[in-house]
């Protein structure tokens, strides 16, 4: 993780709590840059180790991280999906953010009246996606993420290759959205119900619950 020598990946809580909501009612397919294995941030173990529900996530569903599909196998592909979602972890930062398959997905995904939708640092993989008219995908939309706050309060921000905050209010023409208080709840929905994001860890269930609303047709923008 940038000059820091640390591992880093996906975040633990970022996946199981929204598998745990979405997963009864949906087929969940998971796909990677890469395809295979996708890195398992081990800070997340740790910082979750008191979280029941992520405990047995990482005990019992190993294989939905390590057989994961290759990302660019979903080009072309949005009309069999209802939605997109990426978990975050430092790992979006480094390599979906510029990801030119990632970008062309979530495109496809976007123009196909899919749910496009992230949490904490996962929409690292939105501030740079853009629809075929050139303009961004978050312009003039609310959007939230892992604020400046609480980036700098883990002492990360100078390991970072730049502040997600300020990228996603660059990218949405200044609409970024955050809690009250840093590590507090926060899940916005924008697009018409189509774009759904959240803030940190403590969001995680909440958006697996936004998401299963908008692909069950209750959605609110």
């Amino acid at each position: 993780m940038g000059d820091t020598g640390k591992p880093t990946g996906w975040y633990l809580p970022e996946f199981a709590h929204p598998y745990n909501v979405l997963a009864p009612h949906t087929q969940i397919t998971v796909a990677s840059p890469a395809g295979g294995e996708a890195p398992l941030d081990p800070s997340s173990v740790e910082a979750s180790k008191d979280d029941k529900l992520s405990s047995e996530f990482l005990n019992h569903k190993q294989s939905l991280w390590q057989k994961t599909e290759k990302l660019s196998s979903f080009i072309g592909r949005a009309k069999e999906f209802e939605a997109i979602f990426y978990v975050g972890g430092h790992g979006p930062m480094f390599d979906l953010a510029t990801d030119e398959t990632s970008l062309q997905v979530i495109r496809e995904f976007s123009e196909a009246g899919r749910v496009v939708s992230a949490v904490c640092h996962g929409p690292a993989a939105l501030i740079n996606a853009k629809l075929s008219d050139g303009s961004y995908l978050i312009a003039d939309s609310p959007v939230t993420g892992f604020s400046n706050d609480e980036e700098d309060s883990v002492g990360l921000t100078p390991a970072m290759p730049f502040k997600l905050e300020d990228e996603l209010n660059k990218s949405s023409g200044g609409r970024f959205e955050k809690a009250k208080e840093p590590w507090g709840e926060k899940v916005v929905v924008g697009r018409d119900g189509r774009l759904i994001t959240g803030q940190n860890p403590a969001s995680a269930g909440a958006v697996g619950e936004a998401i299963y609303q908008a692909i069950s047709g209750n959605h609110t923008s």
